[in-house]
């Protein structure tokens, strides 16, 4: 079995599993189960409000959106070189981030726990490691970073600008009720800056990591 085989395999399985991670934790939501601080919400309307409101739902989400470009050899357009970027971006940062500052909560049933550890450790465990040994080379540009800071900054903007609104926010690092607005910004700076930070890293090391590349012109970034 080459190595091409068995990184189309890995990108398969990413997908599977982030694809199965993201219904499971839905469908505990939609249940009422206190999976996240979605299950608290008034209505069902408002949960699932909520759950796509998560930074590691939508970093989950562009992981699954990545690999069916790459599963099905749609890799030509600027569209999957900025999704597939932003989805290492932000999945690596939901693996950091939980394994230093989120443990999973004791009161989390079999199911509950399967689901988390799934979205916030082995979908961003995949999803790294298939990037680091697999590939696909070639498809991380200097043009691409700033379209791929689009996704955070909407979505920094989008929860400060609903919270006041509907009295809640995703993370405490945001909660401009509880830390006030201007802390709220300084660590809305901070998010954006370790996002560019990191896409500068992975256009550093995309030239010189193994792994298929898309053809020799690849390797010349815009």
């Amino acid at each position: 079995m080459t190595k091409a085989t068995v990184g189309r395999y890995w990108h398969i399985v990413t997908l599977v599993v982030a694809v199965v991670a993201l219904v499971l934790q839905l469908i505990l939501i939609l249940a009422g189960q206190n999976v996240i601080d979605a299950s608290a919400a008034a209505n069902r309307g408002e949960a699932v409000r909520r759950f796509l409101s998560y930074f590691t739902i939508q970093s989950n989400f562009l992981v699954a959106v990545s690999m069916v470009f790459i599963v099905r050899g749609r890799t030509e357009s600027q569209v999957f070189r900025v999704v597939r970027l932003a989805s290492i971006i932000g999945i690596t940062v939901t693996g950091v981030v939980a394994a230093v500052a989120l443990p999973p909560s004791p009161n989390y049933t079999t199911a509950n726990l399967l689901c988390d550890r799934l979205l916030h450790i082995v979908v961003p465990l995949l999803s790294l490691v298939g990037w680091l040994v697999f590939g696909p080379r070639g498809f991380v540009r200097r043009a691409d970073i700033l379209p791929t800071l689009i996704w955070p900054v909407v979505w920094l903007v989008a929860t400060l600008g609903l919270g006041p609104l509907v009295s809640w926010y995703p993370y405490p690092f945001l909660n401009v009720t509880t830390i006030g607005l201007g802390r709220a910004l300084v660590n809305s700076a901070g998010v954006a800056i370790l996002f560019l930070a990191l896409a500068g890293l992975a256009l550093y090391a995309d030239g010189r990591l193994p792994g298929a590349r898309q053809d020799d012109r690849a390797t010349q970034r815009a």
